[in-house]
């Protein structure tokens, strides 16, 4: 097995989320007729991701958070900003590739998806924002059997035990 990027990482237990303010988000849809989308259902999506290199998910090793989200419903953005455990990490363009894909699965088409790096996060911060947002980049990747095989192991529910 190659040699793990970060080794030791710090492993988080996983946050109980519950929503505390329920008048923000109606359960019944909008005025449009549309369901509302917040941050929180947001985390609820990409919380289990699982890490490409640890047996670990992203929110365990705090490579995500409720915090790092931002919902414009109206509008139709989501924005993720997502921190790797070390500033060097060469998986960080997965990871970001694994949020994208697991969002696009599923939120409705409505939305523009925004995934970058936390600022100050990483050695290549720009270089690995750039690919990420960079619409022909991901659709080439996720055209490359191996690279989606990667994302697809990294969105497969964790193995029953």
């Amino acid at each position: 097995m190659a040699e793990l990027i970060n080794p030791n990482p710090v492993v988080h237990e996983r946050k109980s989320t519950v929503r505390s303010k329920p008048a923000q988000r109606p359960e019944a849809p909008g005025a449009d007729g549309r369901e509302t989308i917040d941050a929180l259902e947001i985390f609820d999506h990409i919380r289990d991701i699982n890490d490409p290199e640890h047996p670990y998910t992203l929110e365990q090793l705090n490579v995500v958070s409720e915090e790092q989200i931002h919902v414009d419903d109206v509008r139709g953005r989501v924005s993720v900003q997502f921190t790797p455990t070390v500033a060097h990490c060469s998986m960080a363009t997965l990871i970001g590739l694994s949020l994208r894909v697991k969002l696009l699965r599923s939120l409705p088409p409505r939305f523009k998806i925004d995934i970058k790096l936390s600022p100050g996060s990483h050695s290549s911060e720009a270089a690995v924002n750039k690919q990420l947002a960079d619409k022909e980049r991901v659709a080439a990747a996720l055209e490359n059997p191996n690279l989606l095989a990667m994302v697809n192991k990294c969105l497969a529910p964790p193995p029953q035990q």
